[in-house]
């Protein structure tokens, strides 16, 4: 198990939630295992115009729990975005018993030198043996990504997308005699289905709902 397939992982989860609300798009500064500097994920960031950047990890050093942090100059949005993030992944691992060590500030390289909201995670301890186990389940680390992007989603407003169910089609019957399969939503494929019998006898025209 390496802290670079996980924060992957976590972040491709994170990315296929987000693309489920309107307006979204989504860069990982990685999409396969390959290494970028830290200076390097600040460009891509700046240079693409993101309005939030987010940096996952998973911590080591025998601790325990999950803990996000700001720059230490951090604005106020970044502050607001936190305090989503933060509440929305710790009710996840709270759930699974692990300590929640705080919305901390720092330093960190890419929280200081990103020019746009942000914001790094440390989900959990991967030389913990509690934090590691629940780590290795994937149903835990699709849990992860959703929690990031919900609260990503609270602190900015964002709207989830509504499935417009197709709309139901019908069979055309005339006089008995199935003509065409038509759209309840749209009236132009019935009367041009029904111009088709122009100039003969209509004494019955029939909707039967497709099945």
């Amino acid at each position: 198990m390496r802290e670079k397939d996980l924060t992957l992982a976590i972040s491709k989860a994170i990315k296929k939630e987000l693309l489920s609300y309107e307006g979204v798009e989504v860069l990982l500064t990685r999409e396969d295992d390959r290494y970028l500097s830290l200076a390097e994920r600040c460009r891509v960031a700046n240079s693409w115009g993101a309005d939030f950047f987010l940096s996952v990890h998973i911590n080591a050093g025998g601790g325990d729990g999950f803990e996000s942090y700001v720059y230490r100059a951090a604005s106020a949005k970044s502050k607001t975005a936190q305090d989503h993030i933060h509440a929305a992944v710790a009710a996840i691992t709270n759930a699974k018993g692990w300590k929640d060590r705080g919305q901390k500030t720092a330093g960190f390289y890419v929280v200081k030198n990103t020019r746009m909201p942000a914001l790094l995670t440390e989900n959990g301890f991967i030389d913990t043996a509690g934090n590691a186990d629940d780590l290795k389940q994937a149903s835990f680390i699709q849990a992860l990504g959703v929690a990031h992007a919900k609260g990503i989603a609270a602190a900015f407003g964002l709207r989830r997308k509504v499935d417009i169910p197709p709309p139901p089609f019908y069979d055309l019957v005339i006089n008995d005699e199935g003509v065409a399969r038509v759209s309840a939503r749209n009236p132009d494929e019935l009367a041009a289905a029904v111009k088709k019998f122009v100039g003969q006898r209509v004494d019955k025209i029939t909707l039967e709902k497709r099945k």
